[in-house]
């Protein structure tokens, strides 16, 4: 027997909390990580945060669509509300028609992600959540075995980058690498050679890299525009780029991610 609906039918719930203002990136960022939450929209990123061991603390659904989670065991709480209701709440039109709340788990350390990884990014003051996202699903998908982010990053976990992730950020382990960016010698002193992805002169084109550079790598990628800063660079041991034709300069960050990934990868 699938799990009873509650009716909603004030946005001002509190029992909404969880789900209030989700367009609102500042107000977000306040209120989901010192409350040790995230929000998780659609059916298939859903069942990916359950089978990845997130614990949700809610669910909030279209009323039409509550007897399509009829088979979610992980169900506690299950509120149900009309689109107009929903929309009123989140400040969108939730056309996936499904969102749950969920519990963050214990934040990871970079040495106890770096302990059996063998090919990490880390991403330096990537602040936008959809190049976040996709960056985690290349990752997840072209084989690199972590994520490590400067503090300035945006949140894995934001509600953004959840979907255009996926659900693959919950499949690629990742921490935060403080102070930054100091912290890079300590994933040189773990064993891993400091890649910085840059199209200055000096850089060797990837497919360049011998052997010994690709075995335990760590590649450094930089924000959209200004690419990665002046200290960033200098802590690299190598620095590559994807060579370029017809006079493009560049990639976006996440389609050079995925290119650089199959590089190291294949």
């Amino acid at each position: 027997m699938g799990p009873v609906a509650v009716s909603i039918t004030d946005p001002e719930d509190e029992r909404l909390a969880d789900y209030r203002a989700l367009t609102d990136v500042a107000l977000r960022t306040r209120f989901e990580p010192p409350n040790g939450l995230f929000i998780a929209e659609g059916e298939l990123v859903i069942r990916r945060a359950l089978k990845a061991g997130y614990r949700p603390r809610s669910f909030l659904v279209d009323a039409k669509r509550a007897e399509d989670l009829a088979d979610f065991s992980d169900v506690s709480v299950l509120y149900a509300a009309t689109q107009d209701v929903l929309e009123r709440t989140t400040g969108f039109h939730v056309h996936r028609g499904v969102l749950a709340s969920f519990h963050r788990k214990p934040d990871r350390s970079a040495a106890e992600v770096l302990e059996t990884a063998r090919r990490v990014a880390i991403l330096e003051d990537v602040n936008n959540h959809t190049n976040v996202g996709a960056i985690f699903r290349g990752a997840a998908a072209l084989g690199m075995d972590a994520v490590l982010l400067s503090p300035s990053c945006a949140d894995p976990l934001y509600r953004r980058s959840v979907r255009v992730s996926m659900g693959e950020v919950f499949a690629v382990p990742y921490a935060r690498l403080d102070p930054w960016p100091s912290a890079l010698q300590s994933v040189r002193a773990a064993g891993f050679t400091l890649l910085a992805m840059t199209p200055a002169p000096d850089a060797i084109p990837m497919r360049d890299l011998r052997p010994d550079q690709r075995e335990r790598s760590a590649l450094v990628l930089g924000a959209e525009g200004p690419g990665l800063t002046p200290a960033a660079m200098q802590a690299a041991d190598v620095r590559v780029v994807i060579p370029m034709h017809n006079g493009v300069d560049s990639l976006n960050v996440a389609a050079a991610a995925a290119v650089a990934f199959y590089e190291l990868c294949r």
